[in-house]
């Protein structure tokens, strides 16, 4: 579903970290991670760094905002973490770098995943928001979780996200 505000956003091929959050996953056994990557290649973007850390909050931030200062980043996208069980705590590690939170897409995370799961969706702290210029998703950790965000709402407004924050802006992956 195209919008004429858009005007080639969609052209736009964002430069993305992806970050694991599992105290038991590896590169081998984190479905979730590799569902995203498989999503955003697919999608004609491209994923610069691929982590996987425990959960552990400052683990969790200090490498989101290592990756929030690398000039040719666009976007930041994370899986795992996002529940409330007592180790789930990407969600206080992320919300507080938000300069701007589009609470928009947790909330219409939650009513496409009750659509699936039922009121279990409510559980999820999901959430959406921009820092320091990027774009950063915190999702759950469940593969389904992921395809779901990734395919109906993050990949179909990343190109315009993307340029909405670079107005006014090089982009600096020219040599101009």
């Amino acid at each position: 579903m195209g919008h004429p505000h858009r005007h080639g956003a969609e052209a736009i091929k964002a430069r993305v970290a992806l970050l694991t959050v599992s105290d038991s996953r590896d590169p081998e056994t984190d479905t979730s991670g590799q569902a995203a990557r498989a999503r955003i290649e697919k999608a004609g973007h491209r994923v610069v760094d691929y982590q996987i850390l425990p959960d552990e909050p400052d683990r969790v931030r200090k490498q989101v905002v290592d990756w929030l200062s690398l000039e040719d980043l666009d976007a930041v996208i994370l899986n795992g973490g996002t529940g409330i069980a007592a180790r789930d705590r990407t969600y206080e590690a992320i919300a507080s770098l938000l300069g701007k939170k589009l609470d928009g897409f947790g909330e219409l995370f939650r009513m496409l995943s009750f659509q699936e799961i039922g009121s279990a969706a409510m559980i999820s702290r999901a959430l959406g928001g921009i820092a320091r210029g990027k774009v950063i998703f915190s999702l759950p950790g469940a593969t389904v979780a992921v395809e779901l965000a990734l395919d109906r709402l993050i990949l179909p407004e990343l190109g315009h996200l993307i340029a909405e924050l670079r107005k006014g802006r090089p982009d600096p992956s020219t040599n101009s």
